[in-house]
Protein backbone atom coordinates (compact mmCIF):
# COMPACT_ATOMS: atom_id res chain seq x y z
CA UNK A 1 0.00 0.00 0.00
CA UNK A 2 1.41 3.37 -0.69
CA UNK A 3 1.42 5.68 1.41
CA UNK A 4 -0.85 7.97 -0.90
CA UNK A 5 -3.39 5.08 -0.10
CA UNK A 6 -3.14 4.93 3.28
CA UNK A 7 -3.28 8.94 4.00
CA UNK A 8 -6.58 9.11 2.09
CA UNK A 9 -8.22 5.90 3.42
CA UNK A 10 -7.16 7.94 6.47
CA UNK A 11 -9.01 10.94 5.73
CA UNK A 12 -12.40 9.11 4.94
CA UNK A 13 -12.30 7.33 8.08
CA UNK A 14 -11.99 9.97 10.50
CA UNK A 15 -14.64 11.56 8.33
CA UNK A 16 -16.67 9.27 8.60
CA UNK A 17 -16.26 8.82 12.41
CA UNK A 18 -16.58 12.20 12.84
CA UNK A 19 -20.00 12.24 11.11
CA UNK A 20 -20.90 9.61 13.44
CA UNK A 21 -24.30 10.65 15.80
CA UNK A 22 -25.54 12.93 13.70
CA UNK A 23 -27.22 12.63 10.19
CA UNK A 24 -25.31 14.42 6.98
CA UNK A 25 -27.91 16.58 6.10
CA UNK A 26 -26.86 19.94 3.73
CA UNK A 27 -23.88 22.08 4.91
CA UNK A 28 -26.11 25.08 5.91
CA UNK A 29 -28.25 22.69 8.78
CA UNK A 30 -27.00 23.57 11.86
CA UNK A 31 -27.01 26.37 13.70
CA UNK A 32 -25.82 29.64 12.41
CA UNK A 33 -24.37 30.43 16.02
CA UNK A 34 -22.37 28.12 16.13
CA UNK A 35 -20.17 28.32 12.98
CA UNK A 36 -17.52 30.20 14.27
CA UNK A 37 -17.06 28.16 17.11
CA UNK A 38 -13.46 26.93 17.10
CA UNK A 39 -12.10 23.59 15.44
CA UNK A 40 -12.05 20.80 17.97
CA UNK A 41 -8.94 18.45 18.14
CA UNK A 42 -10.45 15.59 15.87
CA UNK A 43 -11.39 18.72 13.47
CA UNK A 44 -7.57 19.72 13.70
CA UNK A 45 -6.60 16.21 12.90
CA UNK A 46 -8.74 15.12 9.95
CA UNK A 47 -7.43 19.05 8.21
CA UNK A 48 -3.73 18.33 9.05
CA UNK A 49 -4.49 15.03 7.39
CA UNK A 50 -5.49 16.89 4.20
CA UNK A 51 -2.58 19.40 4.67
CA UNK A 52 0.02 16.16 4.57
CA UNK A 53 -1.79 15.05 1.29
CA UNK A 54 -2.18 18.90 -0.41
CA UNK A 55 1.50 19.79 0.92
CA UNK A 56 2.46 16.29 -1.21
CA UNK A 57 1.60 17.77 -4.25
CA UNK A 58 4.19 20.70 -4.08
CA UNK A 59 6.75 18.02 -2.73
CA UNK A 60 6.93 15.65 -4.84
CA UNK A 61 5.34 16.81 -8.83
CA UNK A 62 3.79 20.38 -8.53
CA UNK A 63 7.33 22.33 -9.04
CA UNK A 64 10.05 21.30 -11.86
CA UNK A 65 12.65 20.03 -9.92
CA UNK A 66 15.51 21.62 -12.30
CA UNK A 67 14.23 25.27 -12.61
CA UNK A 68 12.27 25.30 -8.81
CA UNK A 69 8.87 26.78 -10.81
CA UNK A 70 5.19 25.96 -9.99
CA UNK A 71 3.50 23.76 -12.89
CA UNK A 72 0.32 25.55 -13.39
CA UNK A 73 -1.61 22.05 -12.97
CA UNK A 74 -1.66 18.77 -13.37
CA UNK A 75 -4.49 15.88 -14.74
CA UNK A 76 -4.54 12.41 -13.24
CA UNK A 77 -7.05 10.07 -14.22
CA UNK A 78 -7.49 8.20 -17.86
CA UNK A 79 -5.67 11.08 -19.37
CA UNK A 80 -2.70 12.42 -17.47
CA UNK A 81 -0.92 15.89 -18.40
CA UNK A 82 1.07 18.44 -16.78
CA UNK A 83 1.13 21.83 -17.16
CA UNK A 84 4.21 23.04 -18.04
CA UNK A 85 3.58 27.05 -17.69
CA UNK A 86 3.53 29.20 -14.85
CA UNK A 87 1.92 32.53 -14.08
CA UNK A 88 3.20 35.21 -11.60
CA UNK A 89 0.37 33.99 -8.92
CA UNK A 90 1.21 30.83 -8.81
CA UNK A 91 4.96 31.60 -8.29
CA UNK A 92 3.91 33.85 -5.26
CA UNK A 93 1.75 30.98 -4.21
CA UNK A 94 4.81 28.04 -4.23
CA UNK A 95 6.93 30.38 -1.88
CA UNK A 96 3.73 30.51 0.67
CA UNK A 97 3.56 27.12 0.37
CA UNK A 98 6.94 26.36 1.08
CA UNK A 99 6.78 28.34 4.25
CA UNK A 100 3.41 26.88 5.28
CA UNK A 101 5.05 23.12 4.84
CA UNK A 102 7.61 24.06 7.51
CA UNK A 103 4.29 25.87 10.09
CA UNK A 104 2.90 22.81 9.69
CA UNK A 105 5.92 20.49 10.70
CA UNK A 106 6.03 18.79 7.08
CA UNK A 107 9.23 19.26 6.43
CA UNK A 108 12.68 20.81 8.06
CA UNK A 109 14.00 24.53 8.32
CA UNK A 110 17.01 23.10 6.61
CA UNK A 111 14.52 22.04 3.99
CA UNK A 112 12.95 25.20 4.38
CA UNK A 113 15.65 27.51 3.46
CA UNK A 114 16.71 24.91 0.51
CA UNK A 115 13.75 25.21 -1.27
CA UNK A 116 13.11 28.86 -0.67
CA UNK A 117 16.59 29.47 -1.83
CA UNK A 118 15.74 27.28 -4.97
CA UNK A 119 12.81 29.51 -5.34
CA UNK A 120 14.19 32.79 -5.07
CA UNK A 121 17.02 31.83 -7.29
CA UNK A 122 14.36 30.85 -10.16
CA UNK A 123 12.75 34.14 -9.79
CA UNK A 124 15.72 36.55 -10.08
CA UNK A 125 16.59 34.92 -12.98
CA UNK A 126 13.20 34.89 -14.87
CA UNK A 127 12.63 38.09 -17.31
CA UNK A 128 10.93 40.91 -16.19
CA UNK A 129 9.41 44.40 -17.05
CA UNK A 130 10.26 46.99 -14.82
CA UNK A 131 10.50 44.35 -12.53
CA UNK A 132 6.89 42.99 -12.95
CA UNK A 133 6.78 39.47 -13.67
CA UNK A 134 5.30 38.85 -16.89
CA UNK A 135 2.17 36.98 -17.34
CA UNK A 136 3.47 33.34 -18.44
CA UNK A 137 6.76 31.35 -18.51
CA UNK A 138 7.89 27.66 -19.28
CA UNK A 139 8.59 25.76 -16.20
CA UNK A 140 10.98 23.82 -18.59
CA UNK A 141 13.01 26.30 -19.52
CA UNK A 142 12.20 29.48 -17.24
CA UNK A 143 11.53 31.59 -20.62
CA UNK A 144 8.94 33.63 -21.13
CA UNK A 145 6.06 32.69 -23.32
CA UNK A 146 3.21 34.50 -25.53
CA UNK A 147 0.67 32.08 -22.96
CA UNK A 148 0.26 28.45 -21.83
CA UNK A 149 1.90 26.34 -24.84
CA UNK A 150 2.79 29.39 -26.72
CA UNK A 151 6.02 30.59 -28.59
CA UNK A 152 9.19 31.51 -26.35
CA UNK A 153 9.89 35.08 -25.98
CA UNK A 154 13.34 34.72 -24.83
CA UNK A 155 15.61 37.06 -26.89
CA UNK A 156 11.95 38.52 -28.44
CA UNK A 157 11.09 42.36 -27.79
CA UNK A 158 8.49 42.19 -25.18
CA UNK A 159 6.57 45.05 -26.97
CA UNK A 160 2.92 44.24 -26.86
CA UNK A 161 2.90 41.33 -23.63
CA UNK A 162 0.24 42.24 -20.85
CA UNK A 163 1.69 42.53 -17.13
CA UNK A 164 -1.11 41.51 -14.92
CA UNK A 165 -1.95 44.02 -11.98
CA UNK A 166 -3.63 41.48 -9.76
CA UNK A 167 -1.14 38.55 -10.48
CA UNK A 168 2.23 40.73 -9.84
CA UNK A 169 -0.14 42.08 -6.47
CA UNK A 170 0.27 38.26 -5.55
CA UNK A 171 3.32 38.17 -6.31
CA UNK A 172 4.32 41.05 -4.19
CA UNK A 173 2.45 39.89 -1.30
CA UNK A 174 4.75 37.01 -1.49
CA UNK A 175 7.98 38.30 -1.09
CA UNK A 176 6.65 39.69 1.98
CA UNK A 177 5.85 36.81 3.43
CA UNK A 178 8.97 35.14 2.36
CA UNK A 179 11.43 38.14 3.92
CA UNK A 180 9.19 38.00 7.50
CA UNK A 181 9.65 33.63 7.50
CA UNK A 182 13.17 33.97 6.50
CA UNK A 183 15.21 37.21 7.23
CA UNK A 184 18.44 35.56 5.52
CA UNK A 185 16.49 35.83 2.44
CA UNK A 186 15.22 39.45 3.32
CA UNK A 187 17.49 41.91 1.21
CA UNK A 188 17.08 39.82 -2.07
CA UNK A 189 13.17 39.31 -1.38
CA UNK A 190 13.13 43.40 -1.10
CA UNK A 191 15.24 43.85 -3.84
CA UNK A 192 12.94 42.21 -5.87
CA UNK A 193 9.47 44.26 -3.99
CA UNK A 194 11.26 47.78 -4.41
CA UNK A 195 11.27 47.28 -8.12
CA UNK A 196 8.24 47.32 -8.52
CA UNK A 197 5.92 50.28 -8.90
CA UNK A 198 2.35 49.95 -8.61
CA UNK A 199 1.40 53.46 -9.69
CA UNK A 200 2.16 52.06 -13.56
CA UNK A 201 -1.74 50.77 -12.55
CA UNK A 202 -3.17 53.96 -11.27
CA UNK A 203 -5.35 55.76 -13.47
CA UNK A 204 -4.53 59.18 -12.54
CA UNK A 205 -7.37 60.69 -14.47
CA UNK A 206 -9.58 63.76 -13.14
CA UNK A 207 -12.15 62.05 -10.17
CA UNK A 208 -14.60 65.00 -11.06
CA UNK A 209 -14.88 64.14 -14.36
CA UNK A 210 -14.21 60.53 -15.22
CA UNK A 211 -16.09 58.16 -12.85
CA UNK A 212 -13.25 55.34 -12.97
CA UNK A 213 -10.27 57.88 -12.25
CA UNK A 214 -8.35 56.57 -8.95
CA UNK A 215 -9.33 52.98 -9.81
CA UNK A 216 -6.47 50.32 -10.75
CA UNK A 217 -6.51 49.44 -14.64
CA UNK A 218 -6.58 45.69 -15.12
CA UNK A 219 -3.12 45.56 -16.28
CA UNK A 220 -0.41 46.96 -18.42
CA UNK A 221 0.65 46.63 -21.84
CA UNK A 222 4.22 46.93 -22.47
CA UNK A 223 5.16 50.02 -25.24
CA UNK A 224 1.00 50.36 -25.38
CA UNK A 225 -0.04 51.37 -22.01
CA UNK A 226 -2.72 51.17 -19.48
CA UNK A 227 -4.94 48.38 -19.91
CA UNK A 228 -8.96 49.34 -21.34
CA UNK A 229 -10.58 48.39 -18.46
CA UNK A 230 -10.06 49.05 -14.23
CA UNK A 231 -11.21 47.20 -11.62
CA UNK A 232 -13.90 49.08 -10.36
CA UNK A 233 -15.06 46.49 -7.51
CA UNK A 234 -13.47 46.52 -4.10
CA UNK A 235 -14.67 43.61 -3.00
CA UNK A 236 -12.61 40.99 -5.51
CA UNK A 237 -8.81 39.27 -5.31
CA UNK A 238 -8.00 42.15 -7.32
CA UNK A 239 -7.64 44.14 -3.63
CA UNK A 240 -4.11 42.78 -2.99
CA UNK A 241 -2.48 44.50 -5.46
CA UNK A 242 -4.52 47.96 -3.51
CA UNK A 243 -2.98 46.83 -0.28
CA UNK A 244 0.42 46.23 -1.94
CA UNK A 245 0.06 49.52 -3.30
CA UNK A 246 -0.74 51.63 -0.82
CA UNK A 247 1.43 49.40 1.70
CA UNK A 248 4.42 50.28 -0.46
CA UNK A 249 3.61 53.74 -1.09
CA UNK A 250 3.98 53.42 -4.89
CA UNK A 251 0.19 54.10 -5.64
CA UNK A 252 -2.16 56.94 -4.30
CA UNK A 253 -4.16 55.70 -1.55
CA UNK A 254 -7.32 57.27 -3.17
CA UNK A 255 -7.65 54.06 -4.90
CA UNK A 256 -8.96 52.75 -1.43
CA UNK A 257 -11.82 55.03 -1.62
CA UNK A 258 -12.51 55.43 -5.57
CA UNK A 259 -12.83 51.35 -5.58
CA UNK A 260 -16.18 50.60 -5.71
CA UNK A 261 -18.47 48.95 -2.46
CA UNK A 262 -21.63 48.78 -5.31
CA UNK A 263 -21.45 49.97 -8.36
CA UNK A 264 -23.17 53.00 -9.13
CA UNK A 265 -27.42 53.02 -9.17
CA UNK A 266 -27.57 54.26 -12.94
CA UNK A 267 -25.22 51.69 -13.93
CA UNK A 268 -26.54 48.03 -15.18
CA UNK A 269 -25.97 45.26 -11.97
CA UNK A 270 -27.58 42.07 -10.04
CA UNK A 271 -29.65 44.41 -7.72
CA UNK A 272 -30.55 48.14 -6.95
CA UNK A 273 -27.95 48.37 -4.40
CA UNK A 274 -28.70 49.97 -1.05
CA UNK A 275 -26.95 52.63 1.35
CA UNK A 276 -25.84 55.97 1.98
CA UNK A 277 -22.67 58.10 1.36
CA UNK A 278 -20.10 58.90 3.59
CA UNK A 279 -17.53 61.45 4.38
CA UNK A 280 -14.34 59.63 4.98
CA UNK A 281 -11.25 60.62 5.85
CA UNK A 282 -8.16 58.59 4.79
CA UNK A 283 -5.71 57.67 7.64
CA UNK A 284 -2.38 58.57 5.83
CA UNK A 285 -2.96 61.79 3.23
CA UNK A 286 -6.08 63.24 5.26
CA UNK A 287 -8.03 63.67 2.81
CA UNK A 288 -11.97 63.59 2.08
CA UNK A 289 -13.92 61.05 0.18
CA UNK A 290 -17.65 60.61 -0.47
CA UNK A 291 -17.82 56.63 0.17
CA UNK A 292 -20.99 55.11 -0.94
CA UNK A 293 -21.10 52.54 1.60
CA UNK A 294 -23.57 50.52 -0.17
CA UNK A 295 -24.37 46.64 -0.19
CA UNK A 296 -26.99 43.70 -1.43
CA UNK A 297 -29.15 41.88 0.39
CA UNK A 298 -30.18 38.38 0.14
CA UNK A 299 -31.88 35.88 2.60
CA UNK A 300 -32.03 38.26 5.25
CA UNK A 301 -28.12 39.30 5.12
CA UNK A 302 -26.78 42.66 3.77
CA UNK A 303 -23.24 42.14 2.22
CA UNK A 304 -20.92 44.02 -0.42
CA UNK A 305 -21.20 41.89 -3.78
CA UNK A 306 -18.06 40.83 -5.62
CA UNK A 307 -17.95 40.94 -9.14
CA UNK A 308 -18.99 37.15 -10.01
CA UNK A 309 -20.27 36.15 -7.04
CA UNK A 310 -17.49 33.99 -6.38
CA UNK A 311 -15.65 32.58 -3.07
CA UNK A 312 -11.98 33.67 -3.61
CA UNK A 313 -12.90 36.95 -5.04
CA UNK A 314 -14.14 37.76 -1.57
CA UNK A 315 -11.80 35.58 0.74
CA UNK A 316 -8.74 34.92 -1.09
CA UNK A 317 -6.87 38.33 0.29
CA UNK A 318 -7.87 37.36 3.92
CA UNK A 319 -5.06 34.55 3.76
CA UNK A 320 -2.82 37.34 3.60
CA UNK A 321 -4.24 39.85 5.20
CA UNK A 322 -6.37 39.46 8.61
CA UNK A 323 -9.46 41.29 7.59
CA UNK A 324 -12.29 39.05 9.58
CA UNK A 325 -9.29 39.52 12.74
CA UNK A 326 -8.72 43.23 12.01
CA UNK A 327 -11.61 44.81 9.91
CA UNK A 328 -14.41 43.84 11.91
CA UNK A 329 -16.44 46.61 10.86
CA UNK A 330 -15.23 46.72 7.34
CA UNK A 331 -14.14 43.71 5.34
CA UNK A 332 -14.18 41.78 8.32
CA UNK A 333 -18.00 42.13 8.94
CA UNK A 334 -17.95 41.57 4.48
CA UNK A 335 -16.46 38.55 4.57
CA UNK A 336 -18.57 36.73 7.31
CA UNK A 337 -21.67 38.05 5.23
CA UNK A 338 -20.82 37.36 1.99
CA UNK A 339 -20.01 33.54 3.05
CA UNK A 340 -23.41 33.39 5.28
CA UNK A 341 -25.19 34.51 2.17
CA UNK A 342 -23.21 32.31 -0.28
CA UNK A 343 -23.66 29.18 2.24
CA UNK A 344 -27.89 30.41 2.19
CA UNK A 345 -27.55 31.25 -2.26
CA UNK A 346 -25.79 27.65 -2.67
CA UNK A 347 -27.72 25.05 -0.41
CA UNK A 348 -31.26 26.86 -0.40
CA UNK A 349 -31.70 28.75 -3.82
CA UNK A 350 -29.42 25.91 -6.12
CA UNK A 351 -30.60 23.28 -3.67
CA UNK A 352 -27.07 21.76 -3.22
CA UNK A 353 -25.44 19.79 -0.28
CA UNK A 354 -22.24 21.75 -0.55
CA UNK A 355 -21.70 25.14 -1.44
CA UNK A 356 -18.96 27.18 -2.58
CA UNK A 357 -19.10 28.47 -6.51
CA UNK A 358 -15.59 30.17 -7.40
CA UNK A 359 -13.25 29.79 -10.35
CA UNK A 360 -11.34 26.16 -11.20
CA UNK A 361 -11.25 23.64 -13.26
CA UNK A 362 -14.47 22.43 -15.23
CA UNK A 363 -15.97 19.16 -13.51
CA UNK A 364 -14.60 16.63 -16.08
CA UNK A 365 -11.35 15.22 -17.91
CA UNK A 366 -11.20 17.88 -20.58
CA UNK A 367 -8.55 19.95 -18.99
CA UNK A 368 -10.90 23.49 -19.21
CA UNK A 369 -11.21 26.10 -16.65
CA UNK A 370 -13.98 28.01 -16.49
CA UNK A 371 -15.74 31.25 -14.04
CA UNK A 372 -18.19 29.94 -11.72
CA UNK A 373 -19.89 31.89 -9.01
CA UNK A 374 -23.29 32.71 -7.00
CA UNK A 375 -25.38 34.90 -9.20
CA UNK A 376 -26.64 36.48 -6.16
CA UNK A 377 -23.67 37.51 -4.64
CA UNK A 378 -22.12 39.53 -7.66
CA UNK A 379 -22.57 42.29 -9.26
CA UNK A 380 -22.51 40.84 -12.87
CA UNK A 381 -26.00 41.04 -13.97
CA UNK A 382 -25.17 38.40 -16.91
CA UNK A 383 -26.42 34.79 -16.10
CA UNK A 384 -23.52 33.45 -18.46
CA UNK A 385 -20.27 35.28 -17.64
CA UNK A 386 -20.24 33.33 -14.11
CA UNK A 387 -21.73 29.19 -13.93
CA UNK A 388 -23.51 27.92 -11.48
CA UNK A 389 -22.79 24.00 -11.98
CA UNK A 390 -19.38 23.18 -10.31
CA UNK A 391 -18.38 23.35 -6.75
CA UNK A 392 -14.78 23.79 -5.88
CA UNK A 393 -13.09 22.49 -2.38
CA UNK A 394 -10.74 25.13 -2.23
CA UNK A 395 -13.56 27.93 -1.15
CA UNK A 396 -14.45 25.51 1.96
CA UNK A 397 -10.82 26.54 2.90
CA UNK A 398 -10.93 30.16 2.10
CA UNK A 399 -13.99 29.71 4.69
CA UNK A 400 -12.29 28.55 7.80
CA UNK A 401 -11.06 31.71 9.12
CA UNK A 402 -14.44 33.29 8.74
CA UNK A 403 -16.94 30.70 9.79
CA UNK A 404 -14.74 27.45 10.75
CA UNK A 405 -17.71 24.98 11.81
CA UNK A 406 -20.10 25.94 8.81
CA UNK A 407 -16.61 25.55 6.74
CA UNK A 408 -15.87 22.63 8.43
CA UNK A 409 -19.40 20.39 7.83
CA UNK A 410 -18.82 21.57 4.25
CA UNK A 411 -15.59 19.65 3.85
CA UNK A 412 -16.97 16.72 5.79
CA UNK A 413 -19.86 16.72 3.29
CA UNK A 414 -17.41 17.03 0.31
CA UNK A 415 -15.56 13.76 1.72
CA UNK A 416 -18.72 11.60 2.65
CA UNK A 417 -21.35 12.56 0.08
CA UNK A 418 -18.43 12.64 -2.49
CA UNK A 419 -15.94 10.78 -2.02
CA UNK A 420 -14.23 10.70 -5.52
CA UNK A 421 -13.48 14.21 -4.97
CA UNK A 422 -10.32 13.04 -2.86
CA UNK A 423 -7.39 11.72 -4.85
CA UNK A 424 -3.57 11.11 -3.91
CA UNK A 425 -3.09 14.63 -3.48
CA UNK A 426 -6.06 15.65 -1.60
CA UNK A 427 -9.14 17.24 -2.87
CA UNK A 428 -9.33 17.32 -6.89
CA UNK A 429 -10.34 20.95 -8.61
CA UNK A 430 -13.93 20.37 -9.27
CA UNK A 431 -17.18 18.88 -8.28
CA UNK A 432 -20.80 18.74 -10.02
CA UNK A 433 -22.43 18.61 -6.87
CA UNK A 434 -25.55 17.27 -9.00
CA UNK A 435 -23.68 14.09 -11.43
CA UNK A 436 -20.87 13.86 -8.89
CA UNK A 437 -18.66 13.99 -11.80
CA UNK A 438 -15.18 15.04 -10.90
CA UNK A 439 -12.17 16.43 -13.08
CA UNK A 440 -8.93 14.92 -11.69
CA UNK A 441 -7.05 17.92 -12.20
CA UNK A 442 -5.09 19.61 -9.25
CA UNK A 443 -4.15 23.31 -9.88
CA UNK A 444 -0.98 25.49 -8.03
CA UNK A 445 -3.21 28.38 -7.85
CA UNK A 446 -6.60 26.86 -6.01
CA UNK A 447 -4.02 23.69 -4.12
CA UNK A 448 -1.73 26.51 -2.82
CA UNK A 449 -4.68 28.26 -1.16
CA UNK A 450 -6.16 25.05 0.47
CA UNK A 451 -2.63 24.21 2.08
CA UNK A 452 -2.31 28.68 3.28
CA UNK A 453 -5.84 28.27 3.95
CA UNK A 454 -5.31 25.19 6.70
CA UNK A 455 -1.90 26.44 7.64
CA UNK A 456 -4.07 29.62 9.42
CA UNK A 457 -6.33 27.46 10.51
CA UNK A 458 -4.32 25.17 12.42
CA UNK A 459 -1.45 27.48 13.76
CA UNK A 460 -3.56 30.06 14.69
CA UNK A 461 -3.15 32.83 11.14
CA UNK A 462 1.22 32.51 10.71
CA UNK A 463 0.60 33.75 6.92
CA UNK A 464 -1.73 36.95 8.18
CA UNK A 465 0.72 37.37 11.17
CA UNK A 466 3.64 37.70 9.13
CA UNK A 467 2.13 39.98 6.78
CA UNK A 468 0.90 42.72 9.58
CA UNK A 469 4.66 42.25 10.98
CA UNK A 470 5.79 43.87 7.75
CA UNK A 471 6.07 47.29 6.98
CA UNK A 472 3.94 46.77 4.37
CA UNK A 473 1.29 45.20 6.34
CA UNK A 474 1.34 48.20 9.30
CA UNK A 475 0.59 50.73 6.93
CA UNK A 476 -2.34 48.73 5.54
CA UNK A 477 -3.47 48.06 9.04
CA UNK A 478 -4.35 52.06 8.85
CA UNK A 479 -7.46 51.20 6.72
CA UNK A 480 -8.90 48.17 9.11
CA UNK A 481 -10.61 50.75 11.06
CA UNK A 482 -11.54 53.92 8.69
CA UNK A 483 -14.67 52.72 7.54
CA UNK A 484 -17.94 51.42 8.09
CA UNK A 485 -19.57 49.08 5.77
CA UNK A 486 -23.30 49.04 5.40
CA UNK A 487 -23.01 45.25 5.89
CA UNK A 488 -24.53 42.43 8.49
CA UNK A 489 -22.88 43.24 11.84
CA UNK A 490 -19.97 41.01 12.61
CA UNK A 491 -21.92 38.83 14.75
CA UNK A 492 -21.05 35.07 13.72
Amino acid sequence: MTRHQFSRRAVLTATAALAMGAAAGPAHASAPAQDAAPLTSGQRRQLRAIAADTWKYFATTGVDPVTHLPLDNIMLGATPARGTYTSPTNIGVNLWCIISAYDLGFISRADQIRRLGDALGAIEKLRKWNGFLLSWYDTTTGDPITGPGGTSLEGKSLTGQFISTVDNGWYAASLVELRQAAPQFATRATKLLQAMDFGVFYNDGDQSTNVNAGQMYGGYTIDQGPASFTYGMLNTETRISAYMGIGTGTMPSDVWWRTWRTMPAQFGQRQVPQGSTKTITDPLTGKHFQVVEGHYSYDGIDYVPSWGGSVFEALMPNLLVPEVAQAPRAFGANDVAYLKATIAYDTKALGYKVWGLSPSSTPDDTGNYSAYGSHQLGTSSSDTDYREDAVTPHASFLGLDVLPQAAYRNIEQLLTSYPQVYGPYGFYDALDPTTGAVGHRYLALDHGMILAALNNALNAGPLQRRFMNDPVGKVVSRYFRAEQMSVTPLDR
